[in-house]
Formats: C-alpha cells, sequence, structure tokens
C-alpha cells in the first residue's frame, strides 16, 4: 500500500452543511485503517488527509466520493506522498 495526501480545498459553493458528511467519510476510512492522520488548514481554506491506497486511481476514487467533494463544496488534489 502507498500512502496518498488528499487536499480539499473550499470552493465559493462551500457548504457548512457538507462538513458532517465529510467527517463521516473519514471516519469510515478510519474504520477500514486506510487513514493515518487530517485536519483543517489554519486559514480555513479547506484541509488535508493522510491515506493508504493500493494505486493512485483507488486514492483518487476515495477522494472524490467524499461529500465536500461530490456537493461541489471543495475541490479536490489527490498526491502520492514518500514520506521519508
Amino acid at each position: 500500500m502507498n500512502r496518498y495526501l488528499i487536499i480539499t480545498e473550499r470552493t465559493e459553493r462551500f457548504n457548512p452543511d457538507d462538513i458532517k458528511g465529510h467527517y463521516e467519510h473519514l471516519d469510515q476510512l478510519k474504520k477500514e485503517n486506510r487513514l493515518e492522520m487530517y485536519g483543517p488548514f489554519s486559514d480555513s481554506s479547506g484541509g488535508a488527509y493522510l491515506i493508504t491506497a493500493s494505486s493512485l486511481d483507488e486514492a483518487e476514487k476515495i477522494g472524490q466520493a467524499d461529500p465536500l467533494i461530490r456537493s461541489g463544496s471543495s475541490a479536490v488534489t489527490v498526491k502520492e506522498w514518500h514520506l521519508r
């Protein structure tokens, strides 16, 4: 398994009501032992979470499944991250 950083950035259509679904998404990833760490950015522009996945394609599907992304509240960027 590789590590992927999923970066979410709020869009003009950000809706605070979508945050609950986002945290439910993170809770599910935690139950699956995929989520390593997460947190918001200090400037309230979004946040990031570190997951494990078998491929970039799988990680992108996980990022796209986030309710914040599906609703258009945030945009997502997924990067494979080689931690040292």
